[in-house]
């Protein structure tokens, strides 16, 4: 598990290489290394979020849960310029690539930042996350507890999950946990979620 994605320090041996997210309104030429998440092509689940969640709002703290090397992150700066984005992650190597793809792209608006930094705001008014499903179902059920509760009132969360790793009883515990959550697309065995209170 040490060389997982979700580690701190991943011990795969280093491999750098280059992802481009190819959007309509965008392009951005990303970094990434072994040892992060999807690091040889833009997850198919990741695209899906990002093709499907409307727009983020202009301004105001916006969190990419699990930020990886900066897909989400970073599509959210650029396309909300006025808006603080704060990308979490607990893997060191993906922290320092988001950073890294954030300052190459110009955005400076993006911090990268471990979970436990005293410096992330009290509440935010949207968060995306590509969760770390493979952490498992107790861990995953804490983290999302967590971080769903900083929503701001009136806010939601976009999720993306494959279906076959748990996306619908994802939906299901979700809601016995009084949270609204609903399937705004799927593609391909993926999933997103909408969630708000």
């Amino acid at each position: 598990m040490s060389s997982q994605y979700f580690t701190e320090q991943p011990t795969a041996r280093r491999r750098p290489g280059t992802v481009h997210v190819l959007l309509p309104d965008l392009h951005l030429k990303l970094a990434t290394d072994s040892g992060v998440f999807s690091p040889g092509r833009l997850d198919p689940g990741t695209r899906l979020l990002l093709e499907a969640a409307p727009p983020p709002p202009p301004e105001g703290d916006l969190l990419d849960l699990g930020a990886g090397y900066g897909p989400l992150a970073l599509v959210l700066a650029a396309r909300s310029p006025g808006a603080r984005i704060w990308a979490v992650d607990v893997n060191r190597r993906a922290i320092d690539l988001c950073e890294r793809n954030a300052a190459a792209a110009g955005l400076a608006n993006v911090s990268c930042l471990s979970p436990d930094d005293p410096s992330l705001p009290a509440s935010f008014q949207l968060i995306w996350s590509n969760p770390p499903i493979r952490i498992g179902k107790q861990a995953l059920h804490a983290l999302l507890s967590g971080w769903l509760g900083r929503l701001a009132a009136g806010s939601c969360a976009y999720l993306v999950v494959q279906r076959n790793l748990g996306s619908d009883s994802l939906q299901r515990w979700l809601a016995g946990e009084g949270w609204e959550a609903s399937r705004v697309a799927a593609r391909a065995g993926y999933r997103v979620l909408q969630v708000s209170r």
